[in-house]
């Protein structure tokens, strides 16, 4: 589009376990900020879940380099052409002496096609999150003679190399950061001091006033203690804890789990769950539209999440379904992992246990079950932080100024 000074790499859009992106892009548009919009990967079968305003429309860069080898050569000769060529050539060779794999040649390859993508009018280049759309945007940038940023988030913090993701914090005109344990990891490497905590957020219209009445107890069969999960089926998100908590559970207590989300761990959860014969209590409901989230939390009474350290180092940050789970007046039960104890306070507004403790998360489990007053107490008090911190519209206007203090330079 012309005239355009921004543009945004996402690794794909939409998506459904990413719709925090969405939300923001869409937020930016709200405040006079337009963009070029591109993706290094086309959108996956969820993408019809997913509902977003973003008027910008994506740019596919393609995924695998053999799949569209005519445009990337010629990509790639217009820009050999260019001034900034041997500086970005250089960048790459050093980041592939450290990882010489196909996937670091890709990411150089596709930065080639985006760099001829790019209008002539862009200024400043921003990537969500740094593993493989700060790549590209990196190279591509300095292709262009362009200042880039990053979005990090949480996977891309945990799983990357120090030494890449010092390169990128060294060339960055700015990061952000939504979590304060990412925020932490990526200070110690950082020597520029262009890191900023921006937290996601919830918006405001999706803060409720206050918690449900609460009573059930789980005394009572034909009625029983809702419960929710909202979590992809990946190892960090701690699902197979949570099954193994919920097979422990005296039969005389009476509650309903209901799962949200896909992943690659569903099927063996399934099977998991006949397994134990706990299909009368847990439902496996996949991937579903954020409404369907929503209406599922206004009928809960406790909502779950497991989640842990995977053995790759991957974590969560603030889970965006803890976030609004709290919004919606739910009371949270969680693991202490990642940066979870900024949004739940134990004993205040919530109950933490440590990552991987099953025993201490079937105790929370079966307590938080029992006595609905406690539920009520803890949801009504992490309503009112969430009116007074983690507001997603603050988190907009801090990201929206520092990306126009960027193309206004």
């Amino acid at each position: 589009m012309p005239g355009e000074k921004l543009a945004i790499v996402v690794k794909g859009f939409p998506r459904l376990s990413e719709t925090f992106v969405a939300r923001e892009l869409a937020a930016l548009e709200a405040r006079g900020i337009s963009f070029t919009l591109h993706a290094l990967r086309a959108p996956g079968a969820d993408c019809g879940l997913v509902k977003h305003d973003v008027k910008a429309v994506p740019q596919y860069l393609p995924e695998y380099l053999h799949e569209q080898p005519s445009a990337v050569a010629a990509a790639i000769l217009t820009a050999a052409r260019r001034p900034n060529f041997f500086v970005a050539w250089r960048k790459f060779r050093l980041d592939l002496g450290s990882e010489f794999t196909q996937a670091r040649i890709r990411r150089f390859g596709q930065a080639c096609v985006l760099a001829a993508q790019l209008p002539e009018s862009i200024r400043h280049v921003h990537a969500h999150f740094a593993h493989s759309p700060g790549s590209v945007a990196r190279y591509a940038a300095c292709l262009r003679g362009l200042s880039y940023s990053v979005s990090a988030h949480a996977k891309d913090i945990w799983t990357a190399p120090d030494w890449d993701l010092r390169h990128k914090l060294d060339d960055a005109a700015f990061f952000t950061v939504c979590n304060r344990a990412g925020f932490e990891r990526l200070n110690e490497l950082q020597s520029s001091g262009t890191l900023h905590l921006i937290h996601h957020g919830v918006p405001r219209k999706l803060i409720v006033a206050a918690p449900r009445f609460q009573s059930r107890d789980g005394s009572r069969h034909d009625d029983p203690v809702r419960i929710v999960a909202v979590a992809r089926a990946v190892d960090k998100k701690g699902l197979r804890l949570l099954l193994g908590a919920l097979k422990q559970i005296p039969p005389s207590l009476a509650l309903r789990l209901d799962h949200y989300g896909g992943g690659e761990l569903l099927d063996e959860l399934k099977q998991a769950t006949r397994s134990f014969g706990l299909e009368a209590r847990l439902t496996w409901h996949g991937a579903v539209a954020h409404s369907v989230i929503i209406a599922a939390l206004d009928q809960s009474d406790l909502f779950v999440m497991a989640n842990r350290v995977s053995g790759d180092g991957d974590r969560d940050g603030i889970p965006n379904a803890l976030l609004e789970a709290q919004a919606r007046g739910v009371c949270v039960l969680a693991s202490r992992a990642g940066s979870v104890d900024e949004a739940v306070t134990d004993g205040h507004s919530g109950r933490l246990v440590e990552p991987g403790d099953e025993d201490a998360f079937l105790q929370a489990l079966c307590a938080l079950v029992r006595n609905p007053e406690e539920r009520c107490a803890f949801a009504a008090a992490a309503i009112t932080q969430r009116r007074q911190t983690f507001d997603a519209e603050a988190g907009y206007d801090r990201i929206s100024r520092l990306l126009n203090e960027r193309m206004q330079a």
